[in-house]
């Protein structure tokens, strides 16, 4: 090889990438994706609460004895609201799962209308994503879901001022429901007063969704965009060697 071929070679070899300004395309992806990036973590770091608009407001806390209930309830009576609790044996609850939503938010609907009141729904991440192994009570949180959705938009075309805020959470560690998927999911349990207080804050500012894990709502927008990827993360989270319970 002459002294001219080694040179021009080695000047291809050391030739700098290209820059973004160099190719339109690529800068416009890395715009959009930092962009994306910025709006998402300003979501999330935007905190309004203020803990003084629970004074003495009045709060119904359904299915209040234990679990994410109960966690709601210790953090409520410490900002000073007026409760009224009720609560269910566990196998009442499991067949009232979603009429007793409906139910109660008609009865109370207005009430809320006239006092401009908020509806807090404590739903789960299998309302948004269905997974293995949970057929009937993903059923119940989908629907659960969908009939929420649509009072929303109900009343936004009515003008209806009622907040309703879905809050996707899920397993806690006090709550029932991580001791019968023990040894069926890798996923590690909450801890039950900060989902609880992560409700509360949702509640106070009359956001529209709560997601705990926050890294909850990633997942659930890769549901409709990427279903391989979203199918991936879910069998991560699965115990597969555990044969699903009878």
């Amino acid at each position: 090889m002459t002294s001219a071929e080694k040179e021009k070679s080695s000047t291809g070899l050391c030739r700098p990438p290209p820059s973004p300004a160099a190719d339109p395309g690529r800068a416009m992806k890395v715009l959009l994706l930092v962009g994306l990036g910025a709006l998402f973590f300003a979501y999330y770091w935007d905190d309004n609460f203020d803990p003084a608009s629970l004074q003495g407001a009045r709060v119904l806390l359904t299915g209040a004895s234990v679990g994410i209930g109960e966690e709601l309830a210790y953090h409520y009576a410490r900002l000073g609201s007026h409760l009224v609790l009720t609560a269910h044996t566990e196998a009442l609850l499991q067949k009232v799962n979603f009429l007793s939503y409906v139910q109660l938010t008609s009865l109370a609907l207005q009430s809320l209308t006239d006092s401009k009141g908020s509806l807090v729904v404590v739903s789960s991440l299998l309302g948004r994503v269905p997974t293995s192994f949970s057929s009937p009570y993903s059923a119940a949180k989908f629907a659960l879901d969908s009939f929420f959705g649509s009072l929303r938009r109900e009343l936004d075309v009515q003008d209806v001022n009622v907040a309703i805020t879905m809050c996707v959470l899920g397993l806690q560690d006090r709550a029932s429901a991580a001791e019968g998927v023990r040894g069926v999911t890798r996923a590690k349990a909450a801890p039950g007063p900060k989902a609880a207080l992560a409700v509360i804050r949702g509640s106070a500012t009359r956001a529209s969704g709560v997601f705990y894990p926050w890294r909850f709502h990633l997942l659930c927008l890769l549901r409709g965009w990427m279903p391989q990827p979203r199918a991936w993360f879910i069998r991560q989270e699965l115990n597969i060697t555990t044969p699903a319970a009878a």
